[in-house]
């Protein structure tokens, strides 16, 4: 089998150990990309495949520490992260006409019918005015 990277290869240590240890049962021998090639029923195959994991999850941890940190630096200088509040511009031109026709007791499932509206979008507008 011939692989670009190992260190992109397994989630964790123990990940990549067992999918090397499984290729290793069926015959697969292992060549990375750079030239690389190791037996994992040798000692020094098993250590070196052993350090490319332990390398690949610690590059992993450093990307999700600076990731991290990244986001707690930016809600500090009042960074919003998620859906943000817009504006509605078909829902608020039409919002006195579906209180009015809610208020006359027809259904969400009309209103949007008659106003070419979704139904969530009737539910919201009279949420909002409750």
């Amino acid at each position: 089998m011939l692989v670009t990277e190992l260190t992109r290869w397994g989630r964790s240590t123990t990940d990549l150990l067992h999918t090397l240890q499984e290729l290793e049962a069926c015959g697969v021998s292992v060549i990375a990309q750079t030239g690389l090639q190791f037996d994992l029923r040798s000692p020094q195959g098993k250590l070196f495949a052993s350090l490319m994991a332990a390398l690949a999850e610690f590059e992993r941890d450093l990307l999700r520490e600076r990731i991290r940190s990244g986001i707690s630096a930016a809600q500090d200088r009042g960074v919003k992260f998620g859906r943000q509040e817009g504006q509605r511009p078909k829902a608020d031109r039409n919002e006195a006409r579906v209180l009015k026709l809610r208020a006359e007791g027809k259904s969400y499932r009309t209103i949007a019918s008659e106003l070419h509206l979704s139904k969530n979008t009737v539910m919201d507008i009279v949420k909002r005015n409750q």
